[in-house]
């Protein structure tokens, strides 16, 4: 089925479509599914549907073992038998309808047998049990999958116990929602005869969850015809103003995108590249969007050009030829190929200007990654049959102990849960979080969130691996999706080989660091609930924090300028040993070590004279050497004494967090520093700047003492003060 091929409650197709597979008419399911919008549809007769489902199924199965579907046809029909739709239809033309949907996707034999039979355990005396005797294990667990969601109400108090158990469905088995979105659909194709309150609430659910839903599971066919009807029915005046325009430019004598199509396939013609080149009419709801963005539209702006091509190399090899013999938009150019979609889509996607100011956007992949970019999960089959199984067990009873043991292609679980090669990051992520999640209501207004994203960002690890977040994570996302709770110790990151606050908002293609604390005490703060942005990362953070209320007064923080008042003040005057340092040829002469540069034995230095025949000393390489020597002031030869005793200002640069300064203070504690003064400046982007004047008793324990500062978890770098105001 294609999601584009053709626009909703037109007379026929927008533009010639060039059947892909010539020899076997397709059913155009996209224009007969519209009949609720067209107009009632004519009853008293029931088509041979189960020959429309074999006949869908074998172009995509030609090998298929159709007996299971014969069998669960006959006891779908004999159970259903009496009982009718609200649209007065017998009611077996539901589950004919929705296994006809996923067989025009390309759904494997499995999937279509539960489809035929997803209502006969709810609605008929069909038991589970005799549904495992006759299709098998495998059957019976997607039947029962689609049965549990059923079962609960769609009242708002009931919703988000309904959404928690479609994802713990859909994460036991991609197949169970794949079901259960070509259900809503055809239920939705036929929602015309319910009273209109009820057409709303439906509708407003679908766009809310089942749309976002079956987006990230990539079945952009049913989620484009999902939108559609939703739109139509939620927002009727503006689909019929865009049902207009639609019908008008396809009234148009004159069709830039056939033009445009014309001219490439003359391109790789002559290029020798082999490949189709179709026109995707865009479907009611983007025609809209794009009105909206671009205002007036003009003829290409209602659809696009789809090229097809036999190998990956051939899509790189189509789009030289297009930006070489044509006027490439630049801007428009993505890669996902490379660096596919979140829900598995790969395409290139580029775009095509000529003199006239049209521009034609072009997507270009394989026939396989079109096969996925229009049925998603559905396109891959069946996920738990290795390669060398797939057509031998297509459609044949699984064994009986399949949910809990081993399976085929997905391996063994210790606790039994089923292994879903095909399950997608975002999946495995948003089950994650729903475990965690401490009550109800937030679960819900998390996940309304979570869904609202519709973009994710690839970022790198240091290691080669990726991580998938939505658009406008920050670091602290990328943390607690690496490491899970652990992330409680994260301490800042590099992006890029840059050090990074873990505010930091991301983006596609980044390479991220993630600097871990060593100390297990280590903690979050409340600040990073206001950078979170996935699930994940929030409900960690809100355990924890509810778990360690802060206390009333909160001990030593960083969360102000702070100065330690139990010591002098850092520009207090520094007194140092007579014997420290001397100035040659005048051994009596008063001397002060500068504060911009804290010499200390071993450093080369030099000094200045300054007012009352007082020498200040300054390291040589010292700014302040640098301008007086400019300025024309006459350098003074000093040397150290015997002494290593030694005074030091260091600056230490962290990221901040509760008890950094107690474990800063005993660090240099431990190492026989005493503190003679200390500044700690307020918080800037989470990153904090400390000041420490320090007594050593001897001052080749100084890089020993610096090491030991690094070492303290939320430090990262610990350096010589270097100040750049001139001494005197």
């Amino acid at each position: 089925m294609s999601a584009e091929a053709t626009n909703p409650a037109m007379p026929g197709p927008v533009a010639p479509a060039t059947s892909r597979r010539r020899s076997l008419p397709r059913i155009d399911l996209r224009r007969l599914g519209r009949a609720a919008l067209l107009g009632s549809p004519a009853r008293g007769r029931l088509p041979d549907a189960i020959g429309h489902v074999v006949e869908a199924h074998r172009a995509h199965h030609p090998d298929a073992d159709l007996e299971p579907l014969r069998r669960a046809y006959v006891l779908a029909e004999s159970s259903h038998r009496g009982q009718m739709r609200k649209s007065g239809e017998p009611y077996i033309t539901h589950p004919l309808a929705v296994t006809l949907i996923l067989a025009e996707l390309g759904a494997e034999t499995t999937t279509l047998t539960a489809s035929l039979l997803h209502d006969t355990v709810e609605d008929t005396d069909v038991t589970l049990d005799q549904v495992r005797e006759q299709f098998g294990e495998e059957v019976r667990y997607l039947v029962d999958g689609v049965t549990k969601l059923e079962k609960v109400d769609y009242g708002a108090a009931a919703e988000p116990e309904t959404f928690r158990k479609m994802l713990v469905a859909t994460g036991s088995d991609v197949r169970v929602m794949s079901i259960k979105l070509a259900d809503r659909l055809h239920n939705m194709r036929t929602l015309g005869v319910m009273r209109p309150e009820k057409q709303e609430r439906i509708a407003k659910i679908t766009r809310d969850f089942l749309i976002p839903l079956a987006e990230r599971l990539g079945v952009q066919a049913l989620k484009t015809e999902l939108e559609d009807l939703v739109f139509a029915i939620l927002h009727p005046e503006e689909y019929e103003h865009t049902r207009e325009l639609i019908v008008d430019n396809a009234s148009r004598a004159d069709d830039p995108l056939a033009e445009f199509a014309d001219a490439m396939r003359a391109v790789l013609r002559e290029a020798g590249i082999q490949a189709e080149v179709l026109i995707r009419p865009r479907h009611f709801v983007s025609v809209h969007r794009v009105s909206r963005k671009r205002g007036e539209l003009r003829g290409c702006d209602f659809g696009r050009l789809l090229v097809l091509v036999g190998e990956d190399a051939d899509c790189y090899a189509v789009l030289g030829e297009l930006h070489t013999c044509m006027t490439p938009v630049v801007s428009e150019f993505k890669d996902f190929i490379a660096v596919p979609k979140f829900n598995l889509y790969q395409s290139l996607h580029t775009a095509v200007a000529r003199g006239d100011g049209q521009v034609a956007e072009v997507l270009i992949r394989t026939h396989q990654m079109h096969k996925v970019a229009e049925a998603g999960v559905v396109a891959l089959g069946n996920p738990y049959a290795g390669p060398q199984d797939e057509q031998t067990r297509e459609g044949a009873p699984a064994d009986a102990d399949r949910p809990g043991g081993e399976r085929p292609g997905g391996g063994e679980r210790p606790d039994g849960e089923r292994v879903d090669p095909t399950r997608p990051g975002w999946l495995s992520r948003l089950l994650a979080w729903q475990e965690a999640a401490p009550d109800t209501d937030t679960f819900w207004s998390t996940l309304r969130e979570d869904l609202a994203q519709d973009r994710e960002i690839t970022v790198f690890r240091p290691d080669g691996g990726t991580l998938g977040l939505p658009d406008g994570a920050t670091c602290v996302d990328a943390a607690y999706a690496q490491y899970g709770e652990d992330a409680h110790a994260c301490i800042g990151a590099r992006v890029n080989g840059r050090l990074a606050t873990l505010s930091t908002v991301l983006r596609d293609g980044d390479t991220v660091q993630l600097l871990m604390g060593q100390d297990p005490a280590s903690e979050p703060s409340r600040e990073w609930l206001e950078h979170a942005h996935t699930p994940a990362a929030r409900i960690a953070i809100q355990r924890w924090l509810a778990t360690h209320p802060a206390p009333a007064e909160p001990e030593e923080s960083v969360d102000a300028a702070r100065t330690v008042t139990d010591i002098p003040a850092a520009d207090a005057p520094l007194s140092r040993p007579d014997t420290a340092i001397t100035v040659v040829g005048r051994p009596d002469a008063g001397v002060r070590l500068a504060g911009c540069c804290t010499p200390v034995p071993a450093d080369e230095v030099t000094g200045f004279a300054v007012r009352g025949g007082v020498v200040t000393v300054h390291r040589v390489e010292c700014a302040a050497v640098a301008r007086m020597t400019d300025a024309g002031r006459p350098a003074v030869d000093v040397s150290w004494g015997d002494t290593t005793e030694c005074r030091v200002t260091l600056i230490a640069e962290s990221f901040g967090r509760p008890h950094l300064l107690a474990d800063l203070t005993e660090a240099m504690a431990m190492e026989g520093a005493e503190i003679v003064s200390a500044t700690v400046e307020p918080p800037s982007q989470q990153r904090v700047r400390h000041t420490y004047t320090l007594q050593l008793p001897d001052a080749a324990h100084l890089p020993t003492l610096m090491r030991a500062m690094r070492n303290v978890p939320g430090v990262y770098d610990v350096a010589r003060a270097q100040h750049h105001d001139s001494a005197s």
